[in-house]
């Protein structure tokens, strides 16, 4: 009569390790929507939290959702769209390497894509939307995946702001048991992931976005030759903004000498490459910096250690290994600094203190090592 307890203790054991790989198995298909799902909840989570206090949290979560994330997916997938059918006309000419065949997926569904510089000289918007509409109808497969994931994603992000702080208290209670270093690592993890995706990623879009509309615009204006692949420097310029200090520099300076150079060996005027400068700097890298800097703080990661994550991350998972990499970093890096110290009984590691929150959810900026794109998150 003894063994009846382990007996059935070990069938539940059974039951949740199948239930484990089971998971697994499902976020291993899906990878891509999850934490996609997961970044969309940390951009609109601060506009979320201000509306909460107007409307019902169901209500406050759909407009979120609406206003901000739908937009941004949206936008950022047109423009990598529109940078992928770029490099494709690159690769033609261009030698790129190991590079070709990563990049390979992304090449073809690119072609559905209108260039806006296309618009810019013929806008008509019917035969623009017959053009579009006919490349959607040729790859309607991965047109229909894609909404698929996207659809997955928003109903990831709304239900975790909707039932986030519900999440938040079980996980907790049923794995923490109330201990005080669990709750440090749980806000830790989530603090640190507010930063990476609401500031990083999300800045990094912002700048890609804003870059390839002004390139566009400006090669279709600009004497002849204009800007070299105007979207795909765009994307790159955003990509760079990840990078601590130089950021899209390294990609605008190298750009606006080559104009430069070109102006003065064929005799053309010098003043495309002046004003590509000049809306570079304010339009490109000011701007977007003073809008988010009000949510710029200090952060608990090493910034070497996010840049391997950024680099990582995509060359394994693919193109949503750029939320997943830094994702595993923030789990992994706070798990060893706090939890495995625990468990070797050696507990008197140094702990950065989290700051307090106002009112808002938004945490009080405080100095940091990087000041180019870093941002806090909210404390679940």
């Amino acid at each position: 009569m003894e063994w009846t307890p382990s007996k059935s203790r070990a069938a539940w054991w059974v039951l949740g390790l199948f239930v484990v790989v089971l998971l697994a198995w499902v976020f291993t298909n899906y990878a891509g929507a999850f934490v996609l799902g997961l970044f969309l909840y940390y951009v609109t989570r601060p506009a979320h939290r201000r509306l909460q206090s107007r409307f019902r949290p169901t209500i406050a979560a759909v407009v979120s959702l609406l206003v901000l994330a739908v937009p941004v997916v949206l936008l950022v997938g047109y423009t990598l769209a529109v940078a992928a059918q770029e490099l494709g006309n690159l690769a033609q000419t261009v030698d790129l390497g190991p590079l070709a065949g990563f990049i390979e997926p992304y090449l073809d569904v690119s072609t559905i894509v209108q260039d806006p510089e296309v618009l810019l000289e013929n806008p008509d918007v019917v035969s623009a939307g017959q053009v579009f509409a006919t490349g959607i109808l040729a790859y309607l497969p991965l047109v229909g995946a894609a909404l698929i994931d996207l659809f997955l994603a928003l109903t990831v992000a709304y239900y975790l702001l909707r039932d986030g702080p519900r999440l938040s208290r079980w996980l907790r209670n049923t794995l923490g048991g109330n201990s005080a270093v669990f709750d440090e690592y749980v806000d830790l993890v989530d603090e640190d992931l507010g930063s990476v995706f609401f500031g990083n990623i999300l800045n990094a879009f912002v700048v890609a976005i804003v870059a390839v509309v002004l390139y566009s615009t400006l090669d279709a204006v600009a004497p002849a030759g204009g800007i070299p692949y105007p979207a795909l420097v765009g994307v790159l310029a955003g990509a760079a903004s990840l990078i601590p200090v130089v950021g899209m520099k390294l990609v605008y300076i190298p750009v606006a000498l080559g104009l430069f150079g070109r102006a003065f060996l064929n005799g053309e005027p010098l003043w495309f490459p002046t004003v590509f400068v000049v809306a570079t700097v304010v339009i490109v890298d000011f701007i977007p910096d003073l809008l988010l800097r009000p949510y710029v703080s200090g952060r608990n990661l090493h910034v070497g250690l996010v840049m391997i994550a950024y680099i990582i991350g995509p060359t394994l998972f693919g193109w949503y290994g750029l939320f997943l990499g830094p994702l595993l970093l923030v789990v992994v890096y706070h798990f060893a600094r706090l939890i495995v110290p625990t468990l070797t009984g050696n507990e008197g590691a140094e702990r950065t203190p989290t700051p307090p929150a106002d009112a808002a959810g938004i945490r009080a900026a405080e100095p940091s090592a990087r000041d180019e794109g870093a941002t806090e998150g909210d404390a679940t």
